[in-house]
């Protein structure tokens, strides 16, 4: 395929904004994984486990890691659901919120940079397109469960 695809586009560009996280991560002794599961926490209410991964769009295995690093370096401190018995909520530490802030300041320097370099209503129309492209695949528009695509494929 060439780079004139839609997905090349989203790709490529995912990867380098990754990979500009990861390096800026270093600096802050972490990685990008663990400062983007540091913003799906909630600071005040902390957040149940079994809701992270949906939200951040993880697998639970990966996730699962992630918590287990986080936890032993001191960021997060798992406790019991009060509400549901079996489940168990991912709270920050001070240590923890501390790292949050600093993963926060780099996520939004990134977006001041960027809109400094772009018309506003250039971003509008980019929030527009990636809305329509998420709609169309959440909603199964691309590759219908029953297409005739998805049927050849059996």
């Amino acid at each position: 395929m060439t780079d004139k695809t839609i997905d090349y586009a989203l790709r490529a560009t995912w990867q380098t904004v990754a990979r500009m996280y990861n390096e800026e991560a270093k600096n802050f002794g972490t990685t990008m994984a663990v400062g983007f599961t540091l913003l799906s926490i909630d600071p005040k209410t902390g957040t149940p486990s079994t809701a992270l991964g949906p939200k951040m769009g993880m697998e639970a295995t990966s996730l699962s890691r992630i918590l287990k690093n986080m936890e032993e370096k001191g960021l997060i401190i798992r406790k019991p659901n009060p509400e549901d018995g079996r489940g168990v909520l991912i709270f920050l530490t001070p240590f923890g919120l501390e790292k949050r802030k600093d993963s926060k300041d780099v996520v939004l320097r990134f977006n001041e940079v960027v809109k400094e370099h772009i018309l506003q209503e250039e971003l509008d129309g980019f929030f527009k397109v990636v809305e329509t492209i998420h709609n169309l695949i959440s909603e199964k528009k691309i590759y219908p469960i029953d297409s005739t695509y998805n049927n050849n494929q059996k």
